[in-house]
């Protein structure tokens, strides 16, 4: 029984470092005070809750928790800057936002219900599906080691006792996962939190929550930004990310399969369950003014190193921390879990995803033309992130999003050639 609940715990615990970091980042592009950036929060834990159920009880029916989306934050990043370069209020740009959550819901439903997303399935080959995991994970890695190393200060520098913590951290979550005996092997992720914020604590780095509210329940707001609005250039992009987001789907379902016992469903109906269930989280993630929240593909990495298979924890997690979010002194209190932390225990589960994304990439023979094609993206994919965000500023807000992002460059240009390379070869064949 106590092992049940520890289960429990610890998908609870992970459920939340996956979703606390970025309402921070969010509040600060927009400029959001304390008060929204906790009720931004307690939104987005509303949002994961019900959307990581859904998908775990009626979708892919698998334990993935759901998160905000990294792709959703760039073009929160990048619709705050255009909007602070033409002078517009940011009000109005989140609006907008709330309008694109809205189409791509509906491209997403409508794709599942349909039972049209084997129809790009050919797509995500074996090569498209590790290379995304693998830029994701460099990528989303890069945020993480920021996070470690506590920055303040203006110059931004590290505070060296907080970066000695989370590297320790980040190695005791190694360790135990792989030299641990028993019950403690499982339970890594929850060990190196608790032992990590406990002594973050001691250090006197944590501070009191100066926030206060005179409910014990609150609800979360509807429409928190205002109404959503609807222009063309949201409404192209939001079209565009769906498939991107297809693909994000697709590539932590597959990984997570790597790490749980097979199933007897066909992949086909779990893609369509997954797309409709993620169309009602994205509509969900509207109404609730949040970022768009997608199946993480970090949990393949959370369970290879924790061996937590089974769903029921999961989904008793995701139901606890749909009714905890309803309570503001929890939030407050969970917007207390130091930051370094956090990113030291993503970064340890960030290992085991670049392992499945080999375990990927080398399911078909690595010929020729698969390490060019492979060399191509990666080469590229990761080569954009590098670039000074002034080297596409005088491009259209659609053009700036896609190529000023290395993971979707890089997705792009492996489809590309991947599709166009076979076809090429199949006609010199014939």
């Amino acid at each position: 029984m106590a092992h049940r609940y520890l289960s429990v715990f610890q998908w609870f615990i992970f459920l939340l470092i996956n979703s606390i970091p970025l309402p921070i980042v969010i509040g600060d592009i927009f400029q959001l005070s304390p008060e929204e950036v906790s009720s931004l929060m307690q939104r987005i834990f509303f949002v994961v809750g019900i959307s990581s159920f859904l998908q775990g009880w009626l979708g892919h029916r698998l334990p993935i928790i759901e998160g905000p989306a990294g792709l959703w934050v760039s073009v929160f990043i990048i619709l705050a800057e255009v909007a602070a370069q033409q002078g517009e209020g940011t009000k109005e740009t989140l609006q907008i936002l709330e309008g694109g959550l809205i189409i791509a819901a509906i491209l997403l439903f409508i794709l599942g219900l349909t039972r049209n997303v084997h129809r790009i399935l050919t797509l995500f080959t074996p090569l498209v599906t590790g290379s995304f995991l693998f830029i994701l994970a460099l990528q989303l890695g890069g945020v993480f080691l920021e996070g470690m190393m506590g920055l303040q200060g203006d110059p931004l520098r590290p505070d060296y006792s907080v970066t000695i913590l989370s590297i320790a951290v980040f190695f005791l979550i190694i360790i135990v996962s792989n030299k641990g005996k028993g019950w403690v092997k499982n339970y890594a992720v929850l060990i190196g939190i608790i032992s990590g914020w406990s002594v973050y604590a001691l250090l006197g780095k944590t501070s009191a929550s100066s926030l206060s509210t005179d409910s014990l329940i609150q609800l979360p707001e509807v429409f928190a930004w205002g109404p959503p609005q609807f222009n063309i250039g949201m409404t192209i992009t939001a079209v565009l990310l769906t498939f991107i987001l297809i693909s994000n789907m697709i590539a932590a379902i597959v990984a997570v399969k790597e790490v749980v016992p097979e199933s007897q469903v066909k992949e086909e109906q779990v893609f369509n369950r997954s797309s409709w269930a993620g169309g009602i989280s994205h509509f969900l993630s509207s109404l609730f003014s949040t970022i768009g929240v997608v199946p993480l593909s970090v949990s393949a990495g959370f369970i290879r190193l924790t061996k937590q298979t089974g769903i029921r924890p999961f989904l008793v997690a995701s139901l606890m921390l749909t009714g905890l979010s309803v309570i503001p002194e929890f939030v407050h209190f969970l917007a207390l879990l130091p930051q370094p932390i956090a990113s030291a225990a993503l970064l340890a589960s960030f290992v085991q995803m670049i392992g499945i994304a080999f375990q990927s990439i080398l399911k078909e023979e690595l010929d020729q033309r698969r390490l060019t094609i492979l060399g191509i993206t990666l080469l590229i994919g990761i080569g954009v992130m590098f670039l000074p965000s002034s080297v596409f500023q005088g491009l259209p807000s659609i053009l700036r999003y896609v190529l000023s992002n290395g993971l979707i460059v890089g997705v792009i240009i492996v489809i590309l050639m991947e599709q166009l390379w076979k076809a090429k070869d199949r006609k010199e064949g014939l």
